[in-house]
């Protein structure tokens, strides 16, 4: 068992003082923030915070993948990781990935300041394009940092036709030597990340502390429908092959998924129609489609089912659907030493805590398919993330940057 923190300096008022701080690198009008990955805004909070880590005692440096990784030795050869990211949606909110990069940091510090070093060297990362900014498949720095950017490719191309590839090396990176941004994996104890939920649960519940059992799995999909364009007025209902009819008939047998216990939830979430002009047949819908479970079972379950849903819809409407099923997220189980770490600083502070799910993706389910991850949850005010409208209370932002500190230290005592 590692000593009590009591000894440890940790600045509430500095924490809560460079969220704020954050918050205004890419602030928009509605109150939220856009720092797409790799852009202008991007970069700035990379240089403010990399500036927060050598104030905090530790070594930065951007790796090829365009990750922030700060780093300070412990007395021993391995090594405990902690981070998120902070690359945003559009007109997302200030905490989503922030948070848990501005607490890490302040863990390091309250080390730092009180001269205190651990067994374990102190890792910590602000991940590079975890939000999957302009189309691209997302969490590009995670793969990287634990051998598994071959997931990510470089050539990828994004919404505006830039590769991935190009956009690192604009970041800093070098898509040639991604190898390089591995972690030492043997030598790396655990990883744990502290996030908003993202979700309703904690605040509904009144618990300042969720101790994530797990990270829900998630496997896209697209989908064109083929249609025939031609005129509203003269053309009959019965001639008709309305690429949007048949989308919409998609759209809600993809939304029932849940409801048949399919898998946990389904989103079309991206629809766009071709002309999408008020007096002409739609010819050609596209749709994105994402379904989320913690079993990958039940996930290669829903796929085939959501083939055969397609193939019928094609012959009932007299359309032709292209499917392409993209990116499989798996999902990830928390280790059960740092859940129990989580659960044992929380009883010692006296923070009711609550075991539940992500249903988000996380950099942490990227990291966990090699290393033994955790995560601690705080609440997020009605559930609201991904919107300008994104809270969370300073007395929870506080526990769980303390929460944080106290699983560091108590992972550290007891795997030396």
């Amino acid at each position: 068992m590692s000593d009590a923190p009591s000894d440890i300096g940790f600045d509430g008022d500095r924490l809560l003082r460079r969220v704020a701080e954050l918050a205004r690198v890419g602030a928009s009008a509605a109150g939220g923030v856009t720092r797409e990955a790799w852009g202008p805004a991007d970069l700035a909070a990379r240089d403010l915070v990399a500036g927060w880590m050598v104030e905090a005692g530790l070594s930065p440096e951007v790796d090829a993948a365009a990750n922030l990784i700060g780093r300070s030795p412990g007395r021993g050869g391995r090594w405990l990781a902690t981070g998120s990211h902070l690359d945003t949606v559009v007109d997302g909110g200030t905490l989503d990935g922030a948070y848990g990069v501005v607490a890490a940091i302040e863990v390091a510090a309250s080390l730092h300041d009180t001269g205190r070093v651990m067994e374990h060297g102190l890792l910590v990362a602000a991940f590079a394009n975890e939000e999957g900014a302009r189309g691209t498949s997302g969490m590009t720095g995670s793969h990287a940092c634990v051998g598994l950017h071959a997931d990510t490719p470089v050539e990828e191309l994004d919404d505006d036709g830039v590769t991935v590839g190009e956009r690192l090396r604009h970041a800093g990176g070098d898509p040639a030597a991604l190898d390089h941004a591995c972690w030492p994996l043997a030598d790396v104890e655990a990883f744990v990340e502290l996030h908003i939920e993202q979700g309703p649960v904690l605040d509904d519940t009144g618990r300042p502390i969720g101790v994530v059992s797990g990270i829900t799995g998630r496997q896209g999909l697209d989908v064109v429908v083929h249609g025939a364009a031609n005129h509203a007025g003269t053309t009959p209902m019965h001639l008709r092959h309305d690429a949007l009819a048949a989308a919409a008939e998609i759209v809600l047998a993809i939304e029932s998924l849940p409801r048949d216990g399919g898998v946990r939830v389904a989103t079309c979430g991206h629809v766009a129609a071709s002309p999408n002009v008020r007096n002409v047949i739609p010819g050609q819908v596209a749709l994105g489609v994402e379904l989320r479970d913690q079993d990958a079972a039940v996930l290669d379950a829903a796929m085939l089912g959501v083939d055969a849903m397609l193939a019928r819809v094609a012959v009932a409407r007299g359309v032709t659907v292209d499917a392409r099923w993209g990116q499989r997220v798996p999902p990830v189980a928390s280790d059960p030493a740092v859940v129990a770490s989580v659960r044992r600083v929380a009883g010692a502070m006296g923070l009711a805590w609550i075991d539940l799910p992500s249903g988000a993706g996380h950099d942490a389910q990227i990291i966990g398919r090699v290393l033994p991850i955790g995560m601690i949850f705080v609440p997020s005010v009605g559930g609201v993330s991904h919107s300008p409208r994104e809270r969370t209370d300073a007395a929870d932002l506080l526990a769980g940057a303390e929460a944080l500190l106290r699983t560091l230290l108590d992972l550290d005592g007891r795997s030396r």
